[in-house]
């Protein structure tokens, strides 16, 4: 008998060793995911420097990054033929990233370059413009909506390598400063612009500066800057001619990328731009251009054709600063990307 109560003993203790280790357990589970997701943040300030102002603004940081987070994870989970990341602008809501970069669709409702018949060519299978040299490392606009002028210069760049075999940088700070009512140009700045009025103002002065001769400064201040007048154009930077692309045309578009890179305009307030990292970008941008950019180049990848995109936020944000754009004209109703 006393061995069958020591029996009886010995499995109630080992019952409740049992539930006092599962309950343990699942304390620990939740507080470890919990300590992750704050840790995982902590180390996302870390990595890219992002300034924490006071208790409030982080835990609205930490709040918007936990909803990114969980953005992020759904839209991996469907195995799209892209992927979405952490960036520098995970802190930021939706709405809070498009007034960061003024993505307004406001200065891409007309243009006003040569409207010209696309002179068509024999299409190579891809082109890559940054493997031929004509592209400068990616920029960073900072918080001014000055998208324009980067993707002015990066056209200036590559027709400038391309005709004189010498990769120069040239000033955006000159158009964001200088490009203005009050200079005989038709931009505004941090305020945003179009390319092709940046180019018919570096056609009026007679070319550009370079980066290095007027230095980037707005992305700091968030202010256009005085004009300064000191620094002296590159030789034969003018601009003599720029012909707008057909739109909603992919043969006129790489015909054109056959010859340069080429400036254009896409829509870039939503979520999965903001957030995007690799692959080739198949979902819908749409189609209220709100954003300046450079293509350098197309090409296909895990059978996806798409164009090669240089954005101007740095290298943290998508591929190293670049977005493979889904190409074709299955893309918002036919009217392409």
């Amino acid at each position: 008998m006393l061995f069958q109560n020591n029996i009886n003993i010995f499995k109630q203790y080992i019952k409740m060793q049992s539930f006092l280790f599962l309950f343990l357990s699942s304390i620990f589970v939740g507080f470890s995911y919990e300590f992750s997701n704050e840790n995982r943040f902590s180390l996302w300030l870390k990595e890219y420097l992002i300034t924490v102002k006071n208790e409030d603004h982080r835990h609205r940081l930490f709040e918007n990054w936990l909803s990114n987070d969980e953005y992020i994870e759904h839209v991996n989970h469907q195995n799209f033929t892209y992927t979405l990341g952490h960036n520098k602008f995970s802190g930021m809501s939706q709405s809070e990233y498009i007034d960061y970069f003024n993505l307004k669709n406001i200065f891409f409702d007309y243009q006003h370059g040569n409207k010209v018949d696309t002179e068509y060519v024999e299409l190579a299978d891809s082109v890559n413009w940054i493997e031929s040299g004509a592209v400068t490392p990616v920029k960073d606009q900072g918080q001014c909506g000055s998208c324009w002028s980067f993707s002015t210069t990066g056209s200036l760049e590559g027709a400038y390598y391309i005709k004189y075999g010498k990769l120069l940088s040239f000033s955006e700070q000159q158009l964001v400063s200088c490009d203005n009512f009050k200079h005989g140009g038709h931009d505004m700045g941090c305020n945003g612009g179009l390319m092709d009025s940046a180019f018919q103002w570096i056609e009026q002065n007679n070319g550009l500066c370079l980066e290095s001769d007027y230095s980037y400064v707005s992305g700091t201040t968030g202010k256009s800057g005085s004009c300064e007048t000191t620094c002296d154009v590159v030789k034969n930077s003018v601009i003599h001619e720029y012909n707008d692309v057909a739109p909603s045309s992919d043969d006129a578009m790489m015909s054109a990328l056959m010859q340069q890179p080429v400036s254009i305009a896409i829509q870039a307030d939503q979520k999965e731009f903001q957030l995007y990292q690799s692959g080739v970008f198949t979902g819908s941008c749409g189609v209220e251009l709100d954003h300046g950019v450079l293509v350098v180049g197309y090409g296909s990848e895990n059978g996806e054709d798409y164009y090669l995109i240089k954005n101007s936020w740095s290298t943290s944000w998508g591929d190293n600063g670049y977005i493979k754009l889904g190409r074709g004209s299955q893309y918002n109703s036919g009217a392409g990307q």
